[in-house]
């Protein structure tokens, strides 16, 4: 091309930028030198990959300890997307039903691979490495993860994850501070013994109640539940009840599920079951039946809701007897 000649496109580019400048009362040569000056981005620059690969810091020397600190990472990584689209939808009032419906069906295909990458933990340790290196873990536990409580709360009303066997006594309460001291997932956390709260619950508790009620108060009132009411509920939004459900089963059937059966894999043994780490009481905490946590009450029937979590057993035991010989 010559010199003397600028391609019309390239021309149109410069007049954006310039105008983009200005408007920040910037000048474009400084920034068009710089970017003269700039080096190429690499990929292993820009996912930060040197970092990243080296955040694994085992505790033990059992192999199997790289797995489950990996796939636990993964799973955060996943709930910090699954965070990400619901920050986004909670910047709008009244989102869009489009935007509302794109970034659930997101939120949805995160937590999907999440649940069938269970697995990773389920057949992906030996069980005698395991239950050697999650000593040296204590008192930490996954219960003690602070994004999947954000995303509850910004999915639903706080009764909603009321321990349910306290719900009725706190239906006229409106106050985040006394429904946040019923959360049921608290009840997990008590000693098997003692019924006392755990170390994993205290040190939880000190580092994440402020965010957390804070969090609530924010969303006491633009969560995906009351959105949905307020904004969708007389509209023919089928489609949207539809990722709605599913997110709810999702999260509240599929992903538990999974933890428990990968619980039951590892510490299960006749006569008695094994104390997860940290103390917490998982054969009480992870079963759905039990706990009964469900973000949109209102989209499920009375037998649905009564029989919450009986699918995904008779459907894993269907599974299971179409793989016998």
């Amino acid at each position: 091309m010559n010199k003397s000649e600028i391609d019309e496109k390239i021309a149109e580019r410069i007049q954006l930028l310039a105008d983009k400048y200005d408007a920040m009362g910037q000048d474009m040569i400084s920034y068009l030198d710089g970017l003269l000056h700039a080096d190429y981005l690499k990929y292993w620059e820009y996912i930060n990959l040197d970092s990243l690969l080296g955040l694994q810091q085992p505790k033990t020397g059992f192999p199997d300890e790289m797995v489950f600190i990996i796939y636990h990472q993964i799973t955060e990584l996943y709930f910090k997307l699954c965070l990400w689209e619901m920050e986004q939808i909670h910047h709008h009032e009244h989102p869009d039903e489009a935007f509302f419906m794109a970034r659930l069906q997101r939120i949805n295909n995160y937590f999907v691979n999440l649940c069938h990458s269970f697995n990773i933990m389920t057949e992906g340790m030996e069980k005698e490495q395991f239950l050697k290196f999650r000593m040296s873990l204590l008192p930490s536990s996954g219960f003690q993860s602070a994004q999947y409580r954000m995303i509850e709360i910004r999915a639903t009303d706080l009764i909603n994850l009321v321990n349910v066997n306290k719900r009725k006594e706190f239906e006229d309460y409106t106050a985040v501070d006394q429904l946040y001291d019923a959360m049921y997932w608290k009840t997990g956390a008590t000693e098997l013994k003692t019924e006392k709260k755990t170390l994993t619950l205290a040190q939880f508790e000190e580092k994440y109640s402020e965010v957390f009620v804070q969090l609530a108060e924010k969303s006491k009132n633009h969560n995906f539940n009351q959105l949905f009411q307020k904004h969708y509920q007389q509209g023919d939004s089928r489609e949207l009840i539809k990722e709605l459900r599913r997110f709810d089963y999702l999260a509240n059937v599929e992903w538990p599920l999974a933890h428990y059966r990968t619980t039951v894999r590892y510490l299960q043994k006749s006569p008695s079951d094994i104390a997860a780490t940290g103390g917490t009481n998982w054969q009480q905490y992870l079963p759905p039946r039990f706990q009964k946590i469900i973000f949109f009450p209102n989209l499920w029937s009375a037998q649905e809701k009564e029989e919450w979590g009986k699918k995904w057993v008779l459907d894993q035991q269907a599974s299971n007897e179409q793989k016998l010989p």
